[in-house]
């Protein structure tokens, strides 16, 4: 028997952090993973832990580290990877992956919890590094200039084909830059452009209109290297209102929460360098 492929880490550090300079506050709300990868046969194999850095300590490494700011996610990560790797012997690789809650501000000190989580994954190694910048959880929904009929049949389908439906998912995102850039500006850039590419297309199926959002976002920034996309299909189901005497021009729908389709797909720029990452 061989020890094959292992890491560890803690997952799910809650972390708020508020900066009270000045009269209005700002407030960072992240939740952070991070995994450590390496030489750890040893506690694997015999139980010497002599060169496994705690969870605990990664956690309060995360909440230290929180002392001097958080500034941009990717920064905060990419300093987080960087120390777990240069300052534990038997650590060679390093993942951190944050997800920042969004709070829309209500007043100097007021907030109410806003649309979609941005998230950063950063991998570092003792060859170098990647970033890879997203959002979750962003629902979007067009009530028209939504289509879906020439698809193949057999003698199971039963679906029918439509010129007109309501179409809405919940866009998860992630994109891969090949070397820094301004996160922020980057991310606002790349969030408009999921956006809008939803809103704009007249779309033919759930795959078209991925295509058009994830090509959006590679026109956004020259570090943009690849954007992956997984659209789940929030269908939208016509109510018959015939058994109650009632028409329905296309105004009563049933929100199906599942079964549900999943639409997942890659739009990369030629040429771009591949990480071969495998959490990626």
């Amino acid at each position: 028997m061989e020890l094959g492929d292992n890491r560890y880490g803690k997952a799910g550090i809650r972390l708020v952090r508020v900066d009270r300079d000045g009269p209005e506050h700002a407030l960072t709300d992240l939740t952070v993973s991070t995994t450590l990868a390496g030489d750890l046969a040893a506690t694997h194999l015999t139980g010497d832990n002599a060169g496994v850095l705690p969870t605990d300590t990664q956690k309060n490494t995360v909440y230290a580290f929180a002392r001097d700011g958080v500034g941009e996610i990717e920064d905060f990560a990419l300093r987080l990877a960087r120390h777990f790797v240069d300052s534990t012997p038997t650590i060679s690789r390093a993942r951190v992956h944050i997800e920042q809650h969004n709070w829309d501000r209500l007043g100097a000190h007021s907030f109410v919890r806003g649309a979609g989580t941005r998230t950063a994954t950063v991998s570092a190694s003792e060859d170098g590094q990647w970033v890879v910048s997203g959002v979750s959880d962003l629902v979007v929904l067009n009530t028209t200039d939504s289509e879906f009929h020439g698809f193949h049949k057999d003698e199971y389908t039963t679906l029918a084909e439509t010129d007109d439906r309501v179409l809405a998912t919940a866009v998860t995102a992630r994109w891969r830059h090949t070397g820094p850039t301004d996160w922020a500006l980057s991310f606002t850039a790349a969030r408009a452009a999921l956006l809008g590419a939803f809103a704009a297309t007249h779309s033919l199926s759930l795959q078209q209109t991925l295509y058009e959002m994830g090509r959006k976002v590679l026109e956004t920034g020259e570090t943009v290297a690849e954007v992956r996309l997984s659209l789940p299909n929030k269908h939208h189901f016509l109510v018959d209102l015939a058994p109650f005497g009632l028409d329905n021009p296309g105004e009563v729908f049933h929100a199906a929460d599942r079964p549900y389709g999943l639409i997942e797909g890659a739009v990369v720029k030629p040429g771009a360098p591949d990480p071969g990452l495998a959490w990626w």
